[in-house]
């Protein structure tokens, strides 16, 4: 019998108000797919863990990309406020996009903040692009793009 691995990440999760506005962004823009959905669960172990109060309604959903299976879900929170981001922001998700033009601009097409541009410079000297998209829900996206070296 094998050793089991000690760590492995599983997936990246944000809260959202609505997880048919999020897909907006997350399938129809970054091209995620939902591969599964459940709907509410009162005892859910999210209650606990995301403080959500226990009047809240909450589903939960999925996604995937291509040879990344279950990469990333989205938590609903419905039926209470949902308290602005505290700034500083405390976390990102970051992409690596093969067209980030298209991105940012249905990104734009959906009211969404989209930052400045700026120069990525990676740890290895490479130049390329990275650009910060916030959603719905003042979650934190960054994309960046490394052309291949010519």
């Amino acid at each position: 019998m094998g050793e089991k691995q000690q760590t492995r990440f599983q997936r990246g999760n944000f809260v959202v108000a609505d997880i048919d506005r999020a897909l907006t962004f997350y399938r129809d823009v970054l091209g995620f797919e939902e591969t599964f959905r459940k709907g509410h669960n009162p005892d859910s172990y999210s209650f606990p863990v995301f403080e959500i109060p226990e009047e809240a309604e909450i589903g939960f959903s999925i996604l995937s990309l291509p040879g990344q299976p279950r990469v990333m879900a989205l938590s609903e929170v419905k039926n209470v406020p949902l308290e602005p981001v505290p700034h500083p922001r405390r976390g990102a998700i970051v992409l690596d996009v093969a067209d980030p033009d298209a991105v940012m601009e249905g990104a734009r097409k959906l009211g969404l903040q989209v930052y400045e541009e700026g120069r990525l410079e990676t740890h290895d000297g490479r130049i390329g692009r990275e650009i910060g998209i916030v959603d719905f829900d003042d979650n934190l996206v960054v994309i960046y793009l490394i052309p291949d070296a010519q």
